[in-house]
């Protein structure tokens, strides 16, 4: 939670600003610490507009985690204790939101906290996975090793999930400005040439006549056109905002032609990974189901992943728990049963993710070559019918003169 501030200074010389801490006992602790003594502190209810502010230009990468993660796993393999790893750490990170999270940390290790609960105050930054994962490695005392393991994944995910974002980027640019274009010369353009048009007496063409009709359209409706769309956009956020409308989202994400397996292999290399890198790091299947089950980032595969943590509590195995479902491919069905009975489930795990892995870069790989042709096509095809459109009447104006 994020508090804003005012404090006398050693030197009676009024100060304020903002602070961040896990609650108001913890922001005054850290203030008077600074040698400040507090004339005011207001909590995060009374400064929303600062708070939003500070979180959208102080958010922390996926990469700065990773950063962290390998230095905090340097720094206990060389055994420096955690209070003086997150003090350190803290007193050199440039991130503002970092910078005060690790520093809080270490005031909570000082005072006695475990690194798991004191992380786990700052889920923006630690997942669920990534807390449990610190935990796991508190109780078997493994952390540096934990913590090179969550870098290496989170290393694997960014690089999975940036690609296939990425891919999907240059079409919705394309399209953007395509639109706009169009709009452009819609209301812009071709209502000066439909006057010119008119004027002559010519016959129209059918096609003609339906681009001067979308232009009027657009000239005279589009106000309310955009109004309409506004207020349509909102509704469907609100509506995605739900939990019926997640769902709904999530399911559709998975039947869009090409991408939808684009989606179901990410997702599929997303639960293997975490899976193989949990039980490689003694959390029991349950546990390791759970919180998967909390950082899929799909409701249909976290709803599939919970329905198999209550099968297997009551006895089945993990592999038959998967086969009900048709989300979950036989190939993975397979391999997990393969790894239950052999009981190399992680080693298996581990390669059904590299091997999804493998499918995801193909897969963008591929429609990063198809987008380009695709595109050209469509905008050729898009531009040439307006303009064969509007051209046609005026060239028939000039061969009848």
């Amino acid at each position: 939670m994020i508090f804003t501030y005012k404090a006398l200074t050693a030197k009676g010389e009024e100060t304020q600003g903002v602070i961040e801490a896990f609650n108001i006992d913890i922001a005054i602790n850290q203030l008077q610490k600074r040698g400040l003594v507090i004339s005011k502190i207001n909590g995060p209810d009374e400064n929303k507009f600062t708070v939003s502010l500070l979180s959208i230009f102080n958010r922390v990468s996926n990469k700065d985690v990773v950063i962290l993660s390998r230095q905090i796993a340097t720094l206990f393999q060389a055994q420096v204790s955690a209070l003086r790893v997150f003090r350190l750490l803290g007193d050199q990170i440039e991130n503002p939101t970092l910078k005060k999270y690790f520093l809080s940390i270490s005031d909570d290790l000082q005072g006695g906290n475990s690194i798991s609960s004191s992380i786990a105050k700052y889920p923006d930054v630690f997942s669920n996975f990534y807390v449990n994962m610190v935990r796991s490695g508190e109780e078997s005392g493994k952390l540096d090793e934990v913590f090179n393991y969550l870098a290496d994944y989170l290393d694997r995910t960014y690089e999975v999930t940036s690609k296939a974002k990425n891919a999907l980027i240059y079409p919705a640019f394309v399209v953007m400005t395509f639109v706009g274009v169009m709009v452009l010369m819609l209301t812009v353009i071709i209502p000066k040439i439909a006057l010119m048009i008119v004027d002559s007496g010519q016959p129209i063409p059918f096609y003609t006549k339906i681009v001067l009709g979308i232009s009027n359209i657009f000239v005279n409706y589009g106000f309310i056109l955009g109004m309409l769309a506004i207020v349509v956009g909102f509704f469907v956020w609100k509506y995605l905002k739900t939990e019926e409308g997640a769902v709904y989202f999530d399911d559709i994400k998975l039947r869009i032609p090409y991408l939808g397996d684009l989606y179901r292999k990410l997702y599929l290399s997303r639960i293997a990974d975490n899976m193989d890198t949990m039980i490689m790091s003694g959390i029991p299947i349950l546990k390791v189901l759970e919180v998967t089950a909390s950082v899929v980032d799909n409701r249909i595969y976290a709803a599939i992943l919970r329905d198999a943590l209550q099968k297997v509590k009551e006895g089945t195995s993990l592999s038959n728990a998967f086969a009900q479902h048709k989300e979950i491919p036989n190939i993975m069905n397979q391999m997990v049963k393969i790894g239950e009975e052999t009981g190399e489930l992680g080693t298996i795990l581990k390669s059904l993710a590299k091997f999804y892995q493998r499918e995801v870069n193909n897969a963008v790989d591929t429609l990063v070559g198809m987008i380009e042709p695709i595109m050209i096509v469509g905008l050729g095809l898009g531009v040439g019918v307006l303009l064969t459109a509007v051209l046609m009447p005026i060239y028939n104006i000039a061969s009848a003169t």
